[in-house]
């Protein structure tokens, strides 16, 4: 079982790839059925024709020991013929071919089919005429070829033959005359009469072979399937090449789709980010369910319910006395942003006294709007007027409208905070934070981006991790999970989103006023201030004359100036 889990593992990441990169197997497999197209529609087209011969036995023949054909005739023999020289000579003469025998005896083959006494003579020719002639002008020419040779071994048998005949005759004749010289009855015609005798017999044997030689009729073989016309062309075969072309295209496609996905760096889904990031999967957000810089997901929706089963994934991680969690992303981006409002919210839905701290500094104030716009807040004073010295800790801590137990910190109007986040000042604030509520949720900025990351890791009792699909990529998401580990905060896992929308910098913000809460511990702070949002109002910061029903003043802040008003306030 256990030596079963890589293989499983290696077939799901090879087939991750292949879904991931299908596009490219398709064109891949595409170009190579063009390729056998082009390729058959290019290629000469080649016919063959077949004649089929019966090899008669003649007596000459002889099959050698371990022939592969049993009977008096070795077809291996007779196949290699077929291509010889003789019969090629003889075959260009009955084709009338202005090419030469050698040439044309490349494009003959032969075939001997298993315990038979056939030769199969197969030609190969531009046009379906010349294949068809070819192949008879080669079967006609082999079997002229064996007949003239049988021919031509008969008559040597049959010349030596009469030779023999005439030399028993002649000394036949010599026996006759010297027997009617001898005596009678004597000894000498006694020999004599023998020796004409074994004469007149080898006269008579030597006489019935010749004449069993002359009366022999010579027949090599015969045509018993003659060639016809072949219909179709034999090559190119089209839909061999296509096959061909197709297969291997589909080949290349799926190692082309290997190598992009082993050097691509990209996180693509998910699973790219447990497997190749190496990294837990706490939450996985669609861009049905991913939230909008407008507001916080809805605890009911799709966005709603994912965000409270990361809820209490976190919670049942957390150990006893962990309070602090950090968010931040492996890329540029909000992606944290929307993380950590939407975590922090989750968890205030559930009672707990939580706060949210914006601890992303923004490289420009007009940043700053939307964690604000999602929940409700004024965009100022925040963090960074905190770690400044500009406010205390209660006239930063903002309580949001719709969810009492949740207050943020928002970043604030600074428009950079070098050094802060290392500051003792913040120290002290996540410990006084740490006494006042249950949990304190950090947005953070990216690893990849500031240093500020990592430094609040070290403060917080856990991490978590914003990764943006096809934006992240996996050396700088192992470079964040490097930074946690130095500092020895435990990372709980990564919550994925899909590429995010870049943020309109003039979009409206449409929340309502907010009353921001007297200072719970802070001294010295003037009265409480009616903070107000106002849609695509003038640049400067303006002070508005008292209504008639309040004393308070009523301060309309823009975001450009934001750091400078809070300051001139204090």
């Amino acid at each position: 079982m256990e030596a079963s889990r890589p293989t499983s593992a290696d077939v799901s990441q090879y087939l991750g790839a292949f879904r991931r990169h299908w596009w490219i197997a398709l064109v891949a497999t595409g170009a190579g059925l063009s390729a056998g197209t082009v390729l058959s529609q290019t290629m000469p087209k080649v016919y063959e024709s077949s004649t089929s011969v019966l090899v008669q036995s003649v007596d000459q023949d002889t099959n050698a020991q371990g022939g592969r054909t049993k009977g008096s005739v070795n077809l291996d023999t007779e196949a290699q013929l077929v291509g010889s020289g003789a019969v090629a000579v003889k075959a260009a003469a009955l084709m009338r071919s202005a090419q030469s025998p050698l040439e044309l005896a490349r494009s003959v083959s032969v075939q001997v089919p298993a315990n038979t006494t056939v030769l199969v003579i197969t030609y190969r020719a531009g046009s379906p005429a010349e294949a068809q002639s070819g192949s008879h002008s080669f079967a006609e020419a082999y079997l002229r070829n064996r007949e003239e040779t049988a021919r031509a071994q008969l008559d040597r048998q049959i010349r030596s033959l009469n030779l023999k005949v005439k030399q028993l005759t002649g000394a036949l004749t010599g026996i006759n005359t010297k027997l009617a010289a001898a005596a009678p009855g004597s000894s000498t015609a006694s020999n004599l009469q023998s020796l004409r005798n074994n004469s007149q017999n080898q006269l008579n044997s030597l006489t019935g072979r010749l004449n069993e030689l002359t009366t022999t009729m010579v027949g090599g073989g015969s045509i018993i399937s003659d060639a016809r016309v072949p219909e179709r062309p034999t090559s190119p075969n089209t839909l061999l090449n296509v096959g061909t072309g197709g297969m291997i295209g589909l080949l290349l496609g799926l190692a082309l789709a290997y190598l992009r996905e082993r050097f691509d760096r990209r996180l693509v889904t998910a699973t790219d980010v447990r497997d190749r990031g190496r990294v837990p999967v706490l939450a996985a957000l669609d861009e049905r369910s991913t939230p909008h810089f407008e507001d916080v997901v809805q605890p009911y929706g799709p966005g709603g319910r994912v965000f409270n089963r990361l809820r209490n994934e976190v919670l049942a991680s957390l150990e006893n006395g962990d309070q602090i969690i950090v968010v931040t992303g492996a890329s540029r981006g909000s992606a944290s942003t929307l993380v950590a409002a939407n975590l922090a919210v989750a968890l205030a839905r559930t009672g707990s006294d939580v706060v949210l701290i914006g601890a992303h500094l923004p490289d420009s104030v007009v940043d700053v709007a939307p964690l604000a716009r999602m929940l409700g807040v004024s965009a100022v004073p925040g963090l960074s007027d905190l770690l400044a010295g500009r406010v205390g800790l209660g006239r930063a801590l903002q309580r949001t409208p719709r969810i009492p137990s949740l207050r943020v910190i928002t970043t604030g109007g600074a428009a950079t905070a070098a050094g802060l986040m290392q500051s003792q000042r913040l120290r002290d604030t996540l410990e006084a934070l740490r006494r006042q509520s249950q949990y304190v949720v950090i947005e953070a900025p990216s690893t990849s981006s500031s240093a500020d990351a990592q430094s609040l890791a070290s403060l917080a009792d856990a991490a978590i991790l914003a990764v943006e699909l096809r934006r992240a990529r996996r050396p700088a998401l192992l470079d964040a999970t490097e930074q946690l580990q130095r500092v020895g905060t435990r990372l709980l896992g990564a919550v994925v989103l899909p590429r995010l929308a870049p943020m309109r910098p003039g979009a409206a913000m449409t929340t309502p006023a907010v009353t921001l809460p007297p200072p719970m511990t802070d001294v010295g702070e003037g009265p409480t201030q009616q903070i107000t949002f106002a849609e695509r109002e003038p640049a400067a910061v303006r002070q508005r004359p008292p209504g008639p029903d309040s004393n308070d003043a009523t301060a309309v802040i823009d975001l450009s100036n934001a750091g400078t008003a809070d300051g001139d306030e204090k």
